[in-house]
């Protein structure tokens, strides 16, 4: 069938089950716009920025677990879809971002709005093209999306010259895929298996590592199989909130810099820590000299270049975290029967059950009677239904929402996590609320987040796109305060935002001008009648200011560049993990 390279372009993302593209038209990508105005299978949502197109395509992939995709022209359409780039390489997530580029002839003799998109991401996609004849844009698609979303999900971009969209092509489908290097091990190696079914087996005091990559495998069946059958305590990352459900007897909560006191410790007094689609990251792991000191390592990832990058690996194990623990699963059954002889973990739960009791997640209200933002964020997890989704952006309100929200299940929370995206989350609930219309989805955001993607409220407003939004807005940057607070003499350089002194601007009236419902709360006794009047409006997006106290501080925490063992419950009060038990 004879067609334009642009709609080649537009029977492939059809083909591929691509059903919604975030984006911006401009001069390069314009070709692709007019057969897309024919599909009636691919919608196309008009952004105001393309940041937001490509945060959206990210939530949309988290709360799915398909592949998100965004547009963009070429130049500086193409270079404000980097972030979002950047952002879902650190996290791991499908996404595939296509560009207009300029006409080949012009390429490399800087014209006008042109830039070397492919050279630019090639250190943060897992894969580009630049596509230079258009009999190659159906397999650049299916090479791009079958990139994107097998092995370590990541994000693929297809820069497409604009005289390459204008030429005629012949379109046939499916094309052969030529990715003669690219063979991502999902299968693990039985005998790795069976080597960490001989140190689970014996171990006295060992932890469930759990990763994103449990939620990107869909394992959580299997890892609530593992954990039961072995009674072992469960530690979930913050890009593995919900993998494991938090109401479990055998969660001790999220371990890291702000993480729960019971996770922390319970990593840093094990003996064996088997990390499941995790990668020993420095939030995670603090200071990685004295991190876990007296633990062996099972690391089981479907990106080998993983394993043994941070910390040394006792047992490897490369393959798609379901098979690996399915397999697990059976290999400690049956290493249990051979030997005849099962570890009591009595003791090592009891010390765990003393430190979870003696040091909970909590909070003080404000000595100056304010709203106390974990209160806010606490009530909203607590009147919202089950299955609610809840995004968030970067700092203290991305901590509380981890902390003080229960997690059941998996793809409910979706946050920036590798590369802490100040903007993240009213975009990325665009997204999610697109793939999934029929849940309530909650952007919890800081008023300084807030303020760099805000205009997508518009997009929301316009699309029927009926997100609820959160602004904790405590008049700061929160997180950077903190730090200032704590480690820079409380010397506060330019952390304040003007939105409680002069209430510049609105978040209120600043609803109302993008179409969406403003609703302010002030006190305690505002809150659950304001969470419960936005639940009630269904026809446009909400916004609500929470004004909240600016002294809040987000705790535990383990300072930057000190070991986990140095873990404060609260400012002064240190668990003396090196203590006698």
């Amino acid at each position: 069938m004879r067609v334009t390279g642009a709609q080649s372009l537009v029977r492939s993302l059809e083909a591929v089950g691509c059903e919604v593209v975030f984006g911006i038209p401009g001069g390069t990508i314009l070709p692709a716009y007019d057969p897309l105005l024919d599909s009636t299978k691919v919608r196309h949502i008009l952004v105001r920025h393309e940041q937001g197109a490509g945060h959206a395509a990210t939530g949309y992939a988290q709360a799915t677990g398909g592949v998100g995709v965004c547009m963009a022209t070429s130049g500086p359409g193409a270079t404000n879809l980097v972030t979002p780039l950047a952002d879902a390489n650190m996290d791991s997530v499908p996404v595939v971002a296509i560009t207009g580029q300029q006409s080949r002839p012009l390429i490399g003799t800087d014209a006008f709005q042109e830039a070397d998109i492919c050279g630019i991401t090639m250190p943060i996609t897992k894969h580009n093209f630049l596509v230079t004849d258009a009999a190659d844009i159906p397999r650049a698609i299916a090479e791009a999306f079958h990139l994107a979303s097998t092995g370590r999900p990541g994000p693929v971009l297809v820069d497409i010259p604009k005289d390459v969209l204008q030429e005629m092509t012949s379109f046939s489908w499916p094309p052969e895929l030529r990715l003669p290097g690219y063979r991502p091990t999902t299968r693990p190696h039985g005998k790795q298996v069976r080597e960490a079914a001989k140190l689970i087996a014996a171990a006295k005091r060992p932890v469930l590592y759990v990763g994103g990559g449990v939620i990107k495998a869909e394992a959580s069946p299997e890892l609530l199989r593992l954990a039961e059958e072995n009674d072992i305590p469960v530690v979930t990352t913050l890009m593995a909130r919900g993998a494991f459900p938090d109401s479990h007897r055998q969660h001790m909560g999220m371990p890291g810099m702000h993480g729960a006191v019971s996770a922390v410790a319970a990593m840093q007094k094990a003996d064996l820590l088997v990390a499941l689609g995790a990668r020993f990251d420095d939030r995670v792991t603090g200071q990685l000299s004295s991190f876990a000191p007296g633990a062996q390592v099972v690391h089981a990832d479907i990106d080998p270049a993983e394993i043994s990058k941070n910390r040394r690996a006792d047992v490897p194990i490369v393959g798609d975290c379901k098979e690996i623990i399915t397999e697990l699963i059976d290999a400690v059954r049956a290493e249990k029967e051979s030997a005849n002889r099962t570890v009591d973990l009595t003791p090592w739960w009891e010390q765990l059950d003393a430190l979870r009791s003696t040091f909970p997640l909590g909070y003080d209200w404000p000595d100056d009677g304010t709203l106390s933002p974990q209160y806010v964020v606490e009530r909203i997890g607590l009147l919202t239904p089950p299955d609610t989704l809840y995004t968030a952006g970067v700092g203290q309100h991305q901590m509380w929402a981890a902390q003080f929200v229960k997690y059941e299940r998996p793809r409910t929370w979706i946050n920036s996590g590798g590369l802490g995206t100040m903007g993240f989350a009213v975009p990325a609930a665009m997204g999610a609320k697109t793939g999934v219309p029929g849940v309530q989805v909650w952007a919890i955001d800081g008023d300084g987040c807030f303020q760099m993607t805000n205009q997508e409220l518009a997009t929301c407003a316009i699309e029927n796109i009926p997100i609820k939004v959160a602004v904790i807005n405590n008049g700061n940057l929160g997180m950077v305060r903190q730090w200032q607070t704590l480690f820079y003499g409380e010397r506060y350089s330019s952390t304040d935002l003007g939105t409680h002194k002069h209430r510049i601007p609105d978040f209120k009236l600043l609803a109302e001008a993008m179409g969406c419902a403003g609703l302010r709360a002030e006190s305690r006794d505002e809150v659950d009648a304001v969470i419960e009047r936005a639940m009630e409006i269904d026809d446009r997006p909400v916004v609500i200011d929470f004004v909240v106290g600016k002294d809040a501080q987000v705790w535990p925490m383990v300072a930057a560049g000190t070991g986990n063992s140095e873990i404060m419950a609260a400012r002064g009060i240190r668990p003396l993990f090196d203590e006698d038990e």
